[in-house]
């Protein structure tokens, strides 16, 4: 895709903090970070979402988030590391290119500082259940 920035990236016609890069994943760090060390990993094939992304590419993106986390981690002398993967909008995805964000954390950092959990009512969980189940 010729207007995505990620692609554009993989190309090298646009600059990134570059951490790895192999044939097929590219790690660069977040211009936008939530703190710093805050890393992309990206499949250089181009998918905008999970749903679209070929197996293989997924595998290859999450061997290089371990092996990058690791390094984030200890750089940052982290307390704490989340993996997140946005898809479409309602979730907070912002660049139509599937990626990873590696975010090293600490204590206090402001990111989020509660889970929103909720509770399912009676016979609820059972139905979620199944409607998952029939698509699979």
């Amino acid at each position: 895709m010729t207007d995505c920035i990620f692609c554009r990236i993989v190309r090298g016609e646009a600059p990134c903090g570059k951490i790895y890069e192999d044939d097929r994943v590219l790690s660069f760090l977040d211009i936008g970070p939530i703190n710093p060390g805050h890393t992309l990993v990206i499949p250089k094939a181009h998918y905008a979402t999970l749903f679209e992304a070929a197996p293989e590419d997924l595998c290859a993106c999450i061997a290089v988030a371990e092996k990058i986390a690791v390094a984030v981690f200890g750089a940052m002398g982290a307390g704490g590391l989340n993996l997140l993967q946005n898809n479409l909008r309602p979730a907070g995805q912002r660049v139509d290119h599937i990626h990873f964000h590696l975010i090293p954390r600490h204590v206090g950092d402001g990111f989020f500082p509660n889970w929103p959990a909720k509770s399912y009512g009676p016979g609820e969980m059972e139905k979620v259940l199944e409607r998952i189940k029939a698509r699979l």
